[in-house]
Formats: C-alpha cells, structure tokens, sequence
C-alpha cells in the first residue's frame, strides 16, 4: 500500500498517511464471498472495507453525536429499502440461501446493480424502471396526462414525494413526510438529538433545520443552512438527496446518510481551488451563451473520512466524493460543497484501480497511475458539477427536468469531462504541481475500466461508457490487439475532452432531450472486445467495488 498521496495546491505539499492521525485509510477486510456457488461468486465482486477514522482529537459529546447521526442513518437505510424494492422482511424470508440473502441486503433488493440489475432471485422479474417510487402498473402516458393536469402536475413530479393510486384508481403523489412518516419522524428524533449535543452553533441549527426538513418536506432552509456551515469536526449528509434510483423519470429523491469525520486541514488547504470557479466556467469550450451562469461563490471543498454509509449511497457502487446541494437555486445563490472522501477513495484506488491498470494499461504508462492523480480527477469531478448551466437557454426549465431520466447520466458525463478539462487548465497555469499532465489522463483512463464495470444501471457506469466510445472514436488512445492492454494518446485526449464537454454542455443548455436520448442510446454500448477485457479483470480476481463493515462498533462507540 502506498503510504505517501498528496495534492498540490500552488505550492508542493506532501502528506503522510499516518495510522495515528485523520488521513489513515481504510482498513480492507477479506473478500466477502470464497466460496463455489454463483451468489458466492457474485458476492465476490465486492472487498469489504472497514470505515474507521482516528476519533481521538473529539469530545466525548461528538462521539455521542455521531452515535446518535449513524441511528438517524439507520432509519433513512429503512425507508430507502421501501422506495428501492418494498417489503425487505418478506423479500429476506423469502430467500433460503445465506449468500443470496446477503446479496440482496447488499443490493436493497433481489436485482445485482453492478450487472444491470439482473434478478437473482427466482420469480421476481425485472426491477421497475421507477423502482418501488410509482405504481407497478403505471404507464409513462398515465403519469404524463396526470402530471400535465392543472393542480396535481406539481406535486406529482416533485422530488419529495411517492406516487400511488387513490380509492378510485387515479394516481396520488404523497409527501414522503407522510408516506414515510415513522422513518422520518425516527430520523428527526435523533437529529434533534444530536443537535442537543453539539457545541457549534452552525451544525446545531442545521440539525434542528434538517429534522423539520425531514418532517415537512421544504428542504432548502436546511440546505441553506448547510452551506454555511464551514467549521465543524463533524457532518452528516441526510435526507432523501439524489435522483439515481427514479430511472423511469428521475423526478424522485432517495433517502440516504453520510456520516463524516472532517479533516480540517485539509479541507483548508482545498478550500482555494473553489474561487476558481468563475474563470474556470469563462473559459468552457463551448459559445458564450451556453456559460453565462456564473457559480456561486460560497462554494468550498473538503476532505473527510467516511464513517457511515445508509441508504441510496450504500446501494450498489460506492461513492468517494459528493456535490450538493442538488437545489438549482441553493447553487446558484451559494454554490455546492463538495466533500472528498478519503478513506474510501484510497481503499478503491488501492484495491481496484492499481490492479486494474496493471492488467489493462501499457507497462510503460502505468507508472502514471498516481493516487495523487486519482484524488484530484475525483475532486474536480464534483467540482465540475457547479460549472455550465443549470437552466435551459429558452428558460423553460431547470436542466434537470429537460433531461428527464437522463439528467444523471449527462449530468455524471458532464462533471466527468469538465473536471479533466479543469485539470488541464489549472495544470497549464501552474496550480496543479503534484505529478505530469500525463498522470491525470492515464488514471483517467485506468478510471473509465472501473466505472464501466459499475453496468449500464448506474448512471455513472452511463457515463463513462460513452465516454469511453467517445474517446476511441476520437483516437484518445490505442489499443495493443496483441496483448490487449491500452495506450494513452495525450494530445488527442484533449481534442476529446474539449468536443465532449462543448457536445454535453449543448444537449443540456439546449434541453434537447431527443439528443441526449440517441447519445446515451448510441455510445453506451459495451462491445465484445471490451466486454473480454472487462472479463480479463474478473478472472484476475479484481472486485469490482467496495463494500463496508461499519456502525458503532465498528469505531468503538
């Protein structure tokens, strides 16, 4: 394991990953599944990871609080198994083989999410599109005339409600406040808890604000009240937060939960790449109009260690960095934070990305693959979710709506390519000192094999795919069909990345739904020669994501 990764922040910065410090990284378990059967082998794709972080430096109080923030978590784990699949007890008694019940418990349902959401349980058929958020029997044409009907529109296309069907047949959105009411109400009780506890006045006012959030469904106080909080040892992120799950029209929100430990530090230290910004979206690659939003300037970037995962962000591929707020207004008035998980990073960049490159990049290339490089690839990420625009040009609607069930992927796809971009722009200027150019690219390729694997059910999986077939059809880089390992090409990859960001910034300032429909539909296609290279990496034994051991135990609480 390497012990050194750094982040250049104008000036060169080294930093050790201590074992008695906040940078520790998580500690790896053994695979979760040895044995012969095929839920054992699927079981397989993940390596289980222990969430842990030195707690050392916080009162006994915070400690309590994060007690108390991991039981909220638990309650937003159950009401996320509901909008996922539904019943969970009926589904696990239901399930007679322990590494199947596993798997699902893994999954929130009966359908592997890393392999386009197969069922692996008899009998259930394929996963609903809106997953448990809609009536089963629903039709898009239904939801359509109901949702254009004057006074129901609103609230059946809101991100915080469930839609059923009322006693005489016709569909109903009801406020997850209400639908969901005990786990909410168990959520806020802790919450609110916590908040007793804390001795920042900024994280108690957003805990009480986020547990009335919870129990009325107007999040945006709360968010607000999130952005300013810069200081605090502790966050959670919690509450029904992003639209992955909805992939019939990604109108609804899923519940989830982080549970973070700040790295002060460091969260200084990344804090000046967000002033940025505003330069950064002046020089997009693309015609005026399509960047004439400016970001908001109380965005920051933090780094933390991730403690406790519940709900959608547990489900499936694991996230290492987050951008929120989701709210188009939050962002615009305030910008986003966003949070770069260490511990969690590391463990994926350790255990998956290095292997992967070992079997797929040129041996001349592979020394690239940095966990330096990994890092800010992911950070710039997130903070590329804050460039473009986040209204149609015509001012018709938020992109999001516009883009409908593609808003994740070309919103991923986005964020993806603007963040290289940013890389390269900051590396010409001389902010980015850790490493070559060339380090940024090569374990961006080496990062395009691991989020592929994630399958075409997640959007980032999408994603990538497209711009993976974006990339090759570009000549971004080679590949040997001898030995079947890849080559980047450095001066074509950035011709790729300035036509994949202009293309993607277009499809949505325009809100052309048809084009963003036919690119996803065209370029998100694994071919047999990839999907052999994909297999090679399964047969080396490499997992696919991670999966955690984590709880209060886990930190000694």
């Amino acid at each position: 394991m390497r012990s050194v990764w750094s982040v250049a922040l104008g000036i060169s910065l080294v930093f050790i990953v201590s074992s008695s410090g906040c940078d520790r990284p998580a500690e790896v378990g053994e695979d979760p599944g040895h044995g012969s059967s095929e839920m054992a082998k699927k079981l397989g794709k993940y390596t289980s990871v222990r969430l842990t972080s030195n707690l050392d430096h916080l009162s006994e109080n915070q400690k309590r609080v994060i007690a108390l923030l991991i039981e909220a978590g638990q309650a937003m784990d159950d009401a996320f198994w509901i909008q996922a699949y539904g019943d969970r007890t009926a589904l696990m008694n239901s399930i007679d083989d322990a590494d199947a019940r596993k798997f699902a418990e893994l999954n929130y349902g009966p359908w592997d999410r890393l392999a386009d959401n197969a069922p692996f349980v008899d009998g259930v058929g394929a996963k609903p599109a809106g997953a448990n958020l809609y009536p089963a029997d629903m039709t898009e044409a239904e939801f359509n005339a109901a949702a254009d009907s004057p006074g129901s529109g609103a609230a059946l296309k809101s991100l915080y409600t469930i839609v059923r069907r009322d006693d005489a047949g016709q569909l109903v959105a009801v406020p997850y406040s209400e639908f969901f009411a005990a786990q909410v109400q168990t959520a806020a009780s802790k919450l609110r808890e916590a908040a007793a506890l804390a001795d920042n006045a900024a994280f108690k006012a957003y805990l009480e604000m986020r547990a009335e959030a919870l129990l009325s469904d107007d999040y945006q106080p709360s968010d607000m009240a999130w952005m300013d909080m810069k200081d605090n040892p502790i966050d959670v992120v919690i509450g029904p937060i992003e639209s992955y799950e909805d992939q019939l029209f990604g109108y609804k929100a899923s519940f989830e939960t982080f549970v973070l430990v700040k790295d002060m530090a460091w969260s200084e230290r990344l804090s000046r790449y967000a002033a940025m910004l505003p330069d950064l979206q002046r020089g997009l690659p693309v015609s005026a109009e399509y960047k004439r939003e400016m970001p908001g300037s109380d965005a920051d970037l933090n780094a933390y260690d991730a403690v406790y995962f519940a709900g959608d962000c547990n489900a499936g591929s694991k996230t290492i960095a987050i951008n929120l707020p989701n709210d188009e207004q939050v962002q615009l008035k305030k910008g986003t934070r966003r949070l770069q998980l260490k511990n969690a990073m590391r463990a994926k960049f350790d255990k998956i990305l290095v292997p992967i490159a070992d079997v797929l990049i040129v041996e001349d290339q592979r020394a690239h693959v940095t966990f330096d490089a990994f890092f800010a690839n992911t950070m710039f990420h997130e903070v590329a979710h804050g460039l473009g625009v986040k209204q149609t040009l015509d001012g018709a609607s938020m992109v999001r709506e516009a883009m409908k069930d593609k808003a994740s992927t070309m919103e991923e796809g986005k964020a993806d390519i603007l963040g290289l971009y940013m890389v390269t722009k900051l590396h010409e200027a001389g902010e980015l000192e850790a490493g070559a150019l060339e380090d940024y690219y090569v374990t961006f390729l080496a990062g395009i094999f691991r989020s592929i694997r994630f399958g075409a059910a997640s959007a980032h999986g999408r994603a990538n795919m497209i711009r993976f077939n974006f990339f090759e059809e570009f000549g971004a880089f080679t590949r040997d069909e001898e030995t079947g390992v890849y080559r980047a090409d450095f001066e074509k990859m950035r011709e790729a990345i300035d036509a994949l960001s202009e293309k993607i910034l277009v499809l949505q300032g325009d809100g052309d739904y048809a084009g963003a429909t036919e690119l996803v539909d065209r370029m998100s296609i694994v071919n047999a020669k990839l999907q052999g290279d994909l297999d090679r990496l399964n047969d080396a034994g490499i997992p696919t994501d991670i999966i955690f051991e984590q709880g209060t135990d886990v930190l000694g609480l």
